[in-house]
């Protein structure tokens, strides 16, 4: 697991929550999580292994358009993350096998006095993986402390599509809590499996010291939606010319896409007012992926999702 105290960022974060220091029971959470084929050719999740407050209970096979392809919630006995929480996530999928991860609820950071909240993760996908990861959204409440590295590791051959959704807080909370935290810290980097470094990418929100929302950065919207698609070339550029980028402000919705460093992949950012719509979209370019490199769209979201 990361050493977050290492982390300049977090360096006004250190002290001992008084009730349950860092690392007591049932607040260091660990989940692993391994894909392969079976022998005859199926998908499946071959290694599960998880210690409370994460859940996993088992595989599902609910997708419409990829039937035999296994479908996974991760879910929390917890609640929200609070105070000197450590999270480590570790997902394989191994040559030629895929699966579709996502989370029961959205992600709620509690308010937090005296420590922070931290989440490690780490893919690693072999020879022809494909693996989907669409969390739902994280909610920041006002003086939430959080951090978060994930680490890729891809063949060259493997796809993934990587998506994580932020709002700006409860906004409909009381007198609402738009940018009321005190930091989100936010880093993704990839490698090879031999150790080349694809690309880094890194963002600290510190609302208190520089408000997010102005022009160029949130200007007045309210979530935010991170995407990164590792893939082939070839795939990538079909995906590239089928994407928009575009501002609606009647929708307030805006959204851009670029080419990732190295020939890796794509990035691609949503803004929104509301979740529904940023979801929506995100969706979209989702089942753009998957058509491109499966052939095979992303069916639509459960209407109680």
């Amino acid at each position: 697991m990361t050493n977050f105290s290492a982390a300049r960022e977090m360096a006004p974060y250190l002290a001992q929550p008084p009730a349950m220091p860092v690392g007591s029971p049932g607040k260091v959470g660990y989940l692993f999580l391994g894909f392969e084929l079976d022998p005859d050719g199926k998908s499946i999740m071959r290694d599960w292994e998880r210690r409370v407050p994460l859940i996993v209970q088992q595989e599902l096979y609910f997708d419409e358009a990829m039937p035999e392809m296994p479908c996974v919630y991760i879910l929390s006995s917890g609640g929200p993350n609070v105070d000197g929480d450590r999270y480590e996530q570790h997902f394989v999928v191994r040559d030629n096998a895929y699966a579709h991860l996502s989370t029961g609820a959205a992600t709620k950071l509690a308010e937090m006095r005296h420590n922070f909240s931290g989440l490690t993760q780490t893919f690693s996908l072999g020879r022809d993986a494909y693996l989907e990861f669409l969390p739902e959204p994280t909610i920041p409440c006002r003086h939430t402390r959080f951090i978060c590295d994930t680490c890729i590791r891809i063949d060259p051959t493997a796809t993934l599509f990587y998506a994580e959704i932020y709002m700006s807080g409860r906004k409909y909370f009381d007198c609402g809590e738009r940018f009321r935290y005190d930091i989100l810290s936010v880093s993704t980097h990839a490698e090879r499996p031999d150790g080349e470094e694809l690309f880094r990418e890194k963002f600290i929100i510190r609302p208190g010291q520089v408000t997010p929302d102005t022009l160029g950065a949130m200007n007045g919207y309210d979530v935010f939606a991170n995407v990164i698609v590792l893939t082939p070339a070839q795939h990538a550029e079909r995906i590239y010319a089928a994407t928009e980028a575009f501002i609606n402000p009647e929708q307030r919705l805006a959204a851009g896409i670029t080419r990732l460093p190295n020939g890796c992949g794509l990035l691609y950012k949503v803004l929104g007012e509301e979740t529904e719509p940023v979801k929506r979209l995100v969706r979209r370019f989702c089942s753009s992926v998957r058509l491109a490199v499966k052939q095979r769209p992303l069916p639509d979201e459960f209407p109680w999702r």
